[in-house]
């Protein structure tokens, strides 16, 4: 599977990777012989990039993905995790409810430097592995100064030590990570949701500061968290929520497009995010091995250029957004 760096660092990762928030039961359940098996597949298909965090499941994702990594050879994966959420033994568990069956534990924000030394370690513990290869600052929409001015230079120091080969910041909006990118010497981001076939809001400012400066891209959410590969029916979640019609109806005129040209609608989510040469990589979930073996199937599908000529014509892409 191709690979790309990270950075100006000498970091290589998989152009495709598997995002690890299903693992930790997002929406529905996943047990440890599922994830496993899961975690399995991907590996043996060649991929090589793993992404996970804390919040995920209440530690639930890191522990199963620690449980499958430790079995083969350290030196044959990158593997990221975040910071900026702790874990503390005192509930409420996953007020908002998008977690099935996770531990009884507080997720708790803390974005001081003594957080993210602490949640390296305590993530490390989770893992049962030796290092972790990148660390994001995860989420810290309404916590910009601190994380810039403590959680930043924390990361920093590690990546300086040799603890860290790589940091960045993971975000569903763009606009703070292009002040991040601004401010700070971030080797990467991780951006959710917007880079999209339905969401290229990081499209003209985002993408080209981030080439500028020579910081990576990785795409979290390429189905916009279910909708790309979904069947469109109502009820579908865009962003996490039951998608408007108005999205629905403009994903069912992309999917006819696709359709013309015998590509699926997945197929073109999960590359068309790789076209830009700000982009790394791409890391859909999946709960099941079916899901990765299907996403390995979408990254590989042969797309005509005229698939996407058309979708620009009508106004379905923008024409600035690279498609060679």
């Amino acid at each position: 599977m191709d690979k790309t760096n990270i950075g100006t660092t000498a970091l290589t990762i998989t152009k495709l990777g598997l995002g690890g928030a299903p693992m930790g039961g997002l929406f529905s359940d996943v047990d440890e012989r599922q994830a496993y098996e899961t975690l399995s597949v991907a590996y043996e298909n060649g991929v090589r990039y793993f992404d996970t965090a804390p919040l995920y499941g209440s530690g639930k994702s890191e522990r199963f993905f620690g449980e499958f990594l430790s079995s083969v050879p350290r030196e044959e994966f990158v593997l990221s995790t975040k910071v900026g959420r702790l874990l503390d033994n005192k509930g409420p568990v996953d007020e908002d409810g998008l977690y099935a069956n996770i531990p009884n534990l507080e997720v708790r924000y803390d974005y001081s430097r003594d957080g993210v030394l602490r949640s390296i370690d305590e993530s490390l513990d989770r893992l049962g592995l030796d290092r972790i290869d990148i660390a994001f600052i995860h989420d810290p929409d309404e916590h910009f100064d601190i994380a810039i001015n403590e959680a930043f230079p924390a990361l920093e120091d590690l990546r300086s030590q040799g603890v860290l080969k790589a940091i960045g910041a993971g975000m569903n909006q763009w606009e703070m990570l292009a002040d991040f990118a601004r401010e700070g010497d971030f080797d990467c981001f991780l951006l959710a949701g917007r880079y999209t076939l339905l969401d290229y809001s990081a499209l003209e400012i985002f993408l080209p500061l981030c080439l500028d400066k020579h910081i990576s891209v990785i795409l979290g959410g390429p189905y916009n968290s279910g909708i790309l590969a979904s069947d469109l029916k109502p009820g579908t979640t865009y962003f996490y929520q039951a998608a408007p019609q108005e999205v629905i109806t403009r994903a069912s005129e992309i999917k006819e497009i696709c359709s013309k040209y015998k590509v699926g609608l997945k197929a073109a989510a999960l590359q068309f995010g790789l076209l830009h040469p700000a982009v790394a990589s791409t890391i859909p979930g999946a709960r099941k091995p079916a899901e990765v073996l299907e996403n390995i199937e979408s990254a590989s599908a042969e797309i005509p250029t005229d698939l996407w000529n058309e979708l620009k014509e009508e106004g379905l892409l923008p024409g600035s957004a690279p498609t060679k």
